[in-house]
């Protein structure tokens, strides 16, 4: 079925009745490395035409004429030429997308007679009659310019790499806001294809940080500045949709494939597909992504916390006393706790605002950052140094000397048990916002935290009221309870405190590595004076 369009009618074109009086010899495809499509039809006096279309500066390079409004071929001469080349760059800076149209004769025996010849023709490409030359207005969407925005917001420097005439990217790349004014619309921001391509690889590393725009690019255009990106420490992503992007699609540490227009190819070897073929949905992807990453964190934070505390309190009460406050039906919960629904409560954190504020996440940094290390060893050390004390002196702060030894033990150690655990609770609401104050902002948004909350709150009441046999506890009174949640209370307070104490950004891992390379040379040089009887100091 072909749609018709009303300007052909109206130039008293039937598409139908010239379509008939021809037949299709030969068709090439378009070619995104030369950057036009052809086709060779037969017409009814056995006269054959060569059609060709694609970029306007590549096709109009390749013509010796053109067709005047009287259908008469004249010879393209140098002022014609320079007048055309002026009207492309005239289009081109308004941001349209120029085609050349054009056309030559062919005698008809010099076609091609068997399937195997016209396969493996190569169509002429020279000594062509220009017919028009074709403006397109391909606009922006609306939210590109806003969603350009967003990701330089995010860290994220958006790089436009097209097939278009580099005019033409130049002013597409400043409608939607990927260069901000004409002054950076100049190399090497601005590059085209073929310069970029004929670098050394060294230069392509140096130029690739800066480039924000390539016009007339190759798909191997594209992958040779991933592949520099990546070569300088970058994580890439790369968006696509036609089978020639599937190399910088599999390339990229992560591809995302169009999924109205893109190709099959396209799809397989991307990461993920983008069904609205809408560039706003890249901040989208980066926004949950960033999100997945910090309900890690979150959760990573929080279980190191549990373990650190629950470790030290039962190896320094059992190496010191014998005895561990925690059973193991005890800490069996506390893992409960942790792992599974502080798992389902911190992973469901919706994406935020202010992840969209934070710098990205380089390929070498690592998963547990200083600001994690400072919260979590404030509340373990808090808690630690909190319910040893109640293990060693809880006799006397609880003033249970006087009762029976084996009663009063039992009520420290459900007491510290019970405490121990509104701990991780109070501390579950410090994990959601490592880095902000205000941990309780947008915690009514998320049910299920709250739920699983609640539901820990509640089975902790029921598993001291009423399981006391199976998990070797006793029932408390209302001061007991009250003292377990000021102790876990009082996390919340030391958070803030906590995050006031500044971190180095440089990772605390760093710091062992260079002193352990500092020691390094020492030790081989030792080893070499050992052996050889001598250090060479050259």
């Amino acid at each position: 079925m072909h749609v018709i369009p009303d300007n052909i009618m109206q130039l008293g074109m039937n598409f139908d009745v010239v379509r008939s009086q021809s037949t299709i010899v030969h068709a090439f495809p378009f070619n995104s490395e030369k950057k036009r499509g052809g086709v060779a039809v037969k017409l009814s006096d056995s006269e054959v035409h060569i059609h060709w279309k694609g970029a306007a500066e590549i096709v109009l390079a390749a013509c010796t004429s053109y067709m005047d409004t009287n259908g008469t071929v004249v010879p393209l001469d140098n002022d014609k030429m320079e007048n055309l080349k002026k009207a492309i760059e005239t289009m081109a800076a308004g941001s349209l997308r120029c085609v050349a149209i054009a056309y030559r004769t062919m005698k008809g025996e010099n076609l091609p007679v068997t399937e195997e010849e016209v396969e493996h023709w190569q169509m002429p490409e020279d000594d062509l009659v220009l017919l028009a030359i074709v403006g397109l207005k391909d606009p922006c969407r609306p939210n590109v310019k806003d969603a350009v925005e967003l990701c330089k917001k995010a860290g994220v420097k958006v790089r436009m790499v097209t097939g278009d005439n580099l005019q033409t990217a130049r002013a597409i790349a400043l409608e939607c806001g990927i260069l901000e004014s004409n002054a950076d619309a100049k190399e090497p921001n601005l590059i085209e294809g073929k310069t970029f391509r004929g670098l050394s690889e060294d230069q392509r590393l140096e130029i690739a940080d800066k480039i924000s725009v390539m016009g007339r690019s190759s798909p191997n255009d594209k992958l040779l500045l991933v592949q520099a990106l990546r070569k300088n420490g970058h994580v890439v992503a790369v968006t696509g949709d036609g089978t020639n992007d599937a190399p910088a699609l599999h390339e990229a540490d992560i591809g995302l494939a169009m999924g109205i227009q893109g190709t099959e190819v396209a799809k397989e070897s991307s990461d993920i597909i983008i069904l609205d073929d809408n560039f706003a949905s890249v901040v989208k992807v980066v926004r949950w992504g960033r999100s997945v990453y910090a309900n890690i964190q979150k959760f990573i934070q929080f279980q190191l916390t549990v373990n650190v505390a629950a470790l030290v309190i039962n190896v320094v009460a059992a190496v010191s006393s014998g005895d561990v406050p925690l059973n193991a039906v005890q800490l069996l919960w506390v893992n409960l706790i942790m792992d599974t629904l502080g798992a389902l409560a911190l992973a469901t954190e919706p994406p935020t605002d202010h992840l969209m504020d934070r710098t990205p996440v380089g390929r070498r940094e690592p998963l547990i950052t200083n600001i994690m290390w400072r919260n979590l060893l404030i509340q373990a050390m808090y808690q630690v140094t909190v319910l040893l004390v109640l293990n060693f002196d809880g006799k006397r702060i609880l003033n249970l000397e006087h009762e029976d030894v084996k009663e009063a033990d039992e009520k420290k150690n459900t007491l510290i048990f019970n405490a121990f655990v509104f701990s991780q609770i109070f501390n579950e609401f410090n994990a959601r916002k490592p880095d902000e104050m205000n941990v309780f902002k947008g915690v009514t948004k998320n049910r299920l935290f709250m739920g699983i909350v609640g539901f820990t709150i509640g089975l902790q009441v029921i598993i001291i009221m009423f399981l006391g046999k199976f998990t070797t506890t006793v029932r408390l009174s209302w001061q007991y309870w009250l003292i377990s949640i000021i102790v876990g209370l009082v996390s919340w307070p030391l958070a803030v405190v906590g995050k006031l104490i500044p971190v180095s950004e440089r990772p605390f891992s760093e710091y062992f590595y260079n002193l352990y390379q500092s020691c390094k040379p020492s030790r081989l040089g030792r080893n070499r004076g050992s052996s050889r009887g001598n250090v060479d100091d050259t």
